[in-house]
């Protein structure tokens, strides 16, 4: 029985660490994406993640895993648009985590219509 306790214990913590691990993966410098978005990214998006022109996406409030997921989906071709496929591909690894990070963290308010 204590050898069953101590497996268990020990499989919790291989499950709460590698839990960590993964938020280590998505970890961005909210500076750096700043920085990032100035340079590459407001010109369609905004900083503050509004878009300024019709055919391009709100960013602000998204969740990181979610840009995430779309920016490496431009960057390697499984998703397409004509601006966007050509700006994902000079992203970094890390660019595209900290541009996450940045606009992730905006926090925005929605009103309901009455």
């Amino acid at each position: 029985m204590a050898v069953t306790k101590r497996l268990s214990r020990l499989a919790l913590g291989l499950v709460f660490a590698s839990g960590l691990a993964g938020e280590r993966a998505f970890a961005g410098e909210l500076s750096a994406g700043k920085a990032k978005a100035e340079a590459t990214c407001q010109v369609c998006h905004g900083l503050d993640g509004r878009a300024v022109i019709p055919m391009a996406a709100n960013l602000s409030g998204q969740q990181k895993e979610y840009i995430i997921a779309q920016l490496e989906a431009y960057r390697g071709g499984k998703r397409h648009h004509e601006q966007m496929s050509i700006i994902a591909k000079m992203l970094t690894d890390d660019d595209i985590e900290n541009v996450a990070e940045w606009y992730s963290s905006i926090e925005i308010t929605i009103v309901m219509p009455e």
